[in-house]
């Protein structure tokens, strides 16, 4: 019977055909990710390139200046800058609504969680990740309809429906990042005597910074884009509001909606067999606009992010 020796032709072969096999089913698994990856990217890229190659035609600085009061389906008027305007403020307080929120729910979860509350919360957290937006919507404006009075519609209203769908993406990420902060840094801090307040704020929360803002970031690209909760609570006016408490205000996904539901128009009131796309470009062209909006944000809040990150050790 042969034998081998720990030198020998067959005792290699033996000890490299495992390390074969594991190179083998490495590669296969390389493939199969980037493959699954093409796949993604084929209707993002297609998504783009076609909000891009609709949009880009009727984006200018007219449009983005001026707004849709006294416009009535004219070929060459009118603008989104009283969507913009509602955009930004709507999105803008309800993340000054949510973000104190969530990020305090967060640090109570990790830093303080203690018996049936932080289950209560938890659950209730989950809860609110799955509701649907019009939901958020229709609470908002039962909320304000209450205290104020049926009909009510204004900016505020329209950032606590946002809020409700943000406070949850914000607890949940911000929950991930300040539970990957090492408890060693925490001990460290107890050991010099500092108190657990000031610990979560000087060394866990700048420690996690990077990887809240960036959540904060994917809560507000979760909401930018919401069309049925501002339906309900803000409506629809053409001229430009500045006032998030008193009034009806536009928003760039209310823009686009309405601008698609109104469809072809004829290309002057005398020639009805001529149609002209005028509202559908200018749809395209509003959603071509809320999505540089939100790669700006994005930018935005990377750079945010890089600014307050603790440095990293060499």
């Amino acid at each position: 019977m042969a034998t081998t020796t720990p030198g020998s032709a067959a005792t290699r072969e033996l000890l490299t055909r495992p390390d074969r096999r594991r190179r083998a089913k490495d590669r296969v698994m390389q493939g199969l990710v980037m493959l699954a990856f093409g796949v993604a990217l084929v209707p993002l890229v297609s998504l783009v390139w076609t909000v891009v190659a609709n949009g880009v035609e009727r984006l200018s600085p007219y449009f983005l200046v001026v707004s849709m009061r006294g416009v009535y389906g004219g070929l060459d008027a009118g603008g989104i800058y009283h969507a913009i305007v509602g955009t930004l403020e709507v999105t803008g307080l309800a993340t000054l609504i949510s973000v104190p929120v969530g990020l305090m729910t967060a640090v109570y979860l990790v830093e303080y969680r203690r018996g049936a509350l932080a289950r209560a919360v938890t659950f209730f957290v989950d809860v609110m990740t799955g509701i649907p937006s019009i939901v958020a919507g229709l609470f908002a404006y039962a909320l304000f309809a209450t205290l104020l009075g049926p009909g009510v519609r204004f900016g505020a209203v329209g950032a606590v429906a946002l809020s409700v769908l943000m406070i949850p993406v914000v607890v949940r990420t911000s929950e991930e990042m300040l539970r990957l902060v090492p408890n060693e840094l925490r001990e460290a801090a107890y050991a010099l005597g500092v108190p657990k307040w000031l610990t979560v704020v000087k060394v866990v929360l700048r420690t996690a910074v990077g990887g809240i803002v960036t959540g904060v970031m994917l809560a507000v690209a979760r909401v930018i884009g919401e069309t049925a909760p501002l339906l309900i609570t803000l409506g629809v006016i053409d001229s430009i509001n500045y006032d998030l408490f008193s009034g009806r205000m536009m928003t760039l996904p209310v823009y686009v909606f309405r601008q698609y539901s109104q469809g072809l128009v004829p290309c002057r009131p005398e020639q009805l067999d001529c149609v002209a796309t005028v509202n559908l470009d200018r749809a395209w062209a509003a959603a071509l606009v809320l999505i540089a909006i939100v790669l700006l944000l994005n930018l935005l809040a990377r750079l945010i992010a890089r600014r307050f990150a603790p440095a990293r050790g060499h």
